[in-house]
């Protein structure tokens, strides 16, 4: 009965690592589209006060970006936490096996 749980907490764990990766990479994908496009913008607006449109535009890109790099390193650690649990798990189970055998 526990070695089922622990199961099923490591590949739940597994799986919400896996989630949080791929919002973070779309995330960081959608920044980076957006970057370019504003800066495809700056170049058009050149007559116009880019520093004005810098200062604007800027703060609100950066640290999206960087919670997104942030997220995706936590993915990592959390996967790599699920996978330690899977194995715990399956070496409990391996020992029982043993045991019983």
């Amino acid at each position: 009965m526990y070695i089922q749980s622990s199961f099923n907490s490591g590949i739940e764990g597994f799986q919400n690592a896996r989630a949080t990766a791929d919002k973070a990479a779309a995330d960081i994908a959608a920044n980076t589209l957006a970057s370019n496009e504003q800066a495809e913008t700056q170049n058009v607006n050149a007559e116009v006060n880019t520093d004005i449109v810098s200062q604007a535009t800027k703060p609100e890109s950066v640290p999206d970006l960087n919670q997104s790099i942030v997220n995706l390193k936590v993915a990592e650690f959390q996967a790599k936490a699920a996978t330690e649990v899977i194995k715990s798990a399956d070496e409990s189970l391996g020992t029982l096996i043993d045991v019983t055998a």
